[in-house]
């Protein structure tokens, strides 16, 4: 962050935090029949942490196992098995506590949450609920206009997965796989500072970027393991908080963008009936685009919260707490500031470079020794928008770093021009090979024999003699005759010796 961001975040995490007080723009209203609506919207994301053992066992949490592989007697809740307390998923926690700017506390506990589900054998959920191991915080989250806003985190805390009901495998009957049974998640519960579906979803991208930053979960929502439950109601504008509906287990960033939009409008045409809404936990329906009841919206003491009498209180010394801090990679924010203050980039081009671990690790290997804005350039305009044509991860993208550093070399050595390199990037992406040597047996660098062009010039200046003649009072023709040349040499004469003599003969200063 720059200087004035960081002192505009120091100023808002030293306010006071008054619920709701956060007006949205006028321009993202929602306009009903009958008046201006606000949605406010607050978010709890369930991210799988990464580990090899689930929270309170020895079992594995890899993806894709067998039916019911992965479980151990704990897991089953066999009688007389004692849980005990992973480390390894107790420090990923931390280092994500860290990574929101949040508070680590040293003293945590845990409870047990008491809910049936046929795939929760215990008939209770060991879970943190009022003394988390994390507590308030806050995520600046950038938006494509240009806006950064600031959500809060209100609290992150620890609990065991339940398993899987399976329904369609034998008629009349479900089953059930208790392999996510136990495996640790970090439940990270927003403040409700988000004002539109737009926000919700560049607040659920950068939390997933976080994340993967971190290292403490891949968060991975084809696999479930990363979903989110969002709290969403409607008000006036800056009026109270209207009751919210809770939109469970939403596990695309596209699908609770969808989802926020129905439930908020079909919150206002309630409300501009003379009806009111019942606070209650819904479903989205990917299929039909909308948003159906569930259940009636439970309490906390509903589930009769008590102090998990198998499980100590947990305590982080904070020593480890000052280690895992030191530990901590650059953060997505910290990449930023750093891409505009020592790079030179654009908040703009740094902000679409840092959206993704990935794009940020392509872009430094092409930037790496060569100028930051030209790699910056390419990388967005050229790279980013032929994977997004095509819908190819950069991950498996034809063109290597390596290889548009090679381009972007070639470029600045004055062996091709910026529309050979255009041309030379397509070949790359259709069959791969080394930049110069493509450039070299397919004969694609640029003329820098002056004499050549100047041949090309002449001959341009000769089949055009009227705008030739209009050149002294209208320079800005020099233009046109720069691309009628360009377009003669096959785009391989070099741009900046053709201006140059372009202007030369038409005896423009």
């Amino acid at each position: 962050m720059t200087a004035a961001e960081t002192a505009a975040a120091t100023e808002s995490a030293a306010a006071p935090y008054v619920l709701g007080a956060r007006q949205a723009d006028p321009s993202q209203y929602i306009k009903g029949a009958l008046d201006d609506w606000e949605i406010v919207i607050g978010m709890e994301i369930h991210a799988q942490v990464q580990s090899n053992a689930k929270l309170f066992s020895g079992a594995a949490t890899a993806f894709g196992g067998a039916p019911n592989d992965h479980v151990s007697l704990v897991d089953a809740a066999m009688p007389g098995m004692l849980p005990v307390i992973n480390k390894a998923c107790v420090e990923q926690a931390v280092k994500t506590g860290l990574g929101l700017n949040a508070k680590i506390n040293l003293v945590s506990r845990f409870d047990r949450k008491n809910y049936f589900y046929p795939d929760l054998p215990q008939g209770y959920q060991i879970s943190q609920f009022a003394h988390p191991i994390v507590g308030e915080g806050e995520v600046i989250v950038d938006m494509l206009s240009g806006e950064r806003i600031v959500v809060g985190i209100e609290r992150l805390h620890l609990e065991q997965d339940a398993g899987k009901s399976v329904h369609d495998l034998h008629q009349g009957r479900s089953s059930v796989d208790l392999n996510r049974s136990g495996v640790a998640l970090m439940e990270i519960v927003s403040r409700p500072d988000i004002r539109s579906a737009d926000e919700a979803r560049a607040y659920l991208t950068k939390m997933r970027l976080i994340l993967k930053t971190l290292g403490t979960s891949d968060a991975d929502m084809e696999k479930g393991n990363l979903r989110a439950d969002i709290n969403v109601s409607v008000r006036k504008p800056g009026g109270p908080l209207g009751t919210r509906c809770e939109i469970k287990n939403v596990n695309s960033i596209r699908f609770a963008g969808q989802a926020i939009e129905y439930e908020a409008r079909r919150q206002i045409g309630i409300l501009e009936d003379g009806g009111s809404i019942d606070q209650e936990t819904r479903l989205f329906d990917a299929r039909t685009g909308e948003t159906r009841s569930m259940r009636s919206k439970e309490e906390a003491h509903d589930y009769r919260y008590f102090p998990d009498p198998d499980l100590l209180p947990l305590v982080v010394p904070q020593e480890t707490v000052d280690r895992l801090k030191a530990s901590l990679p650059e953060l997505p924010d910290e990449r930023r500031a750093r891409y505009i203050d020592t790079l030179g980039l654009s908040p703009y081009d740094a902000s679409v470079l840092v959206t993704d671990v990935a794009a940020s690790a392509y872009f430094e290997t092409v930037a790496e020794g060569r100028d930051a804005k030209t790699a910056a350039n390419w990388v967005i305009n050229e790279l980013f928008g032929r994977l997004n044509k095509e819908g190819t991860p950069i991950e498996d993208a034809p063109v290597s770093a390596a290889q548009l550093g090679g381009i972007l070399d070639l470029i600045g050595q004055d062996v091709i021009s910026g529309k050979i390199a255009k041309d030379l990037f397509e070949i790359v992406w259709a069959e791969g090979g080394d930049p110069a040597e493509i450039v070299e047996t397919r004969g694609m660098k640029q003329v820098t024999d002056t004499g050549a062009i100047e041949t090309a010039v002449e001959e341009v200046i000769a089949a055009n003699p009227d705008k030739a003649a209009q050149a002294k009072e209208k320079p800005n023709l020099a233009g046109w005759f720069v691309g009628q040349v360009m377009k003669a040499t096959g785009g391989k004469a070099n741009p900046k010796a053709v201006q140059g003599i372009v202007r030369e003969k038409l005896g423009i200063e």
